[in-house]
């Protein structure tokens, strides 16, 4: 494995590991994972919440939730773009693209993704 797709395979064991705990109760997984990941830093009150609907799972995924915030948030810019990329990419050769209020919208590293971002924002 290339050393610059080594962070991103790091978040993706830890997404594949608890993702399923995290986002158990979700309507759409990859949007709230992209709400998680939308900004420059990983929007761990969002993250917090949706864990506290979890309280079974919360003791084992907190810690790991935790580590892959810090460490999406020291990745460089270009490569938190790469991860959305992957993140919209999975959602499409998944086949759950929907309509719904997804809009387009230019990440920070200047390419249009689609995305229906979290009311907070």
């Amino acid at each position: 494995m290339s050393p610059s797709q080594e962070p991103l395979y790091r978040l993706a064991q830890g997404v594949r590991q608890h993702g399923s705990a995290l986002l158990a109760g979700a309507t759409d997984p990859h949007d709230e994972l992209m709400s998680l990941v939308w900004g420059p830093r990983f929007d761990r009150e969002h993250a917090l919440g949706l864990i506290a609907q979890q309280p079974q799972a919360a003791a084992q995924a907190l810690p790991a939730l935790l580590a892959a915030a810090d460490h999406f948030d020291a990745l460089h810019p270009v490569v938190q773009g790469r991860l959305r990329r992957l993140i919209v990419r999975h959602r499409l050769l998944g086949g759950h693209a929907g309509a719904g209020s997804r809009r387009m919208e230019q990440a920070s590293d200047g390419v249009k993704i689609a995305h229906a971002p979290h009311p907070a924002y």
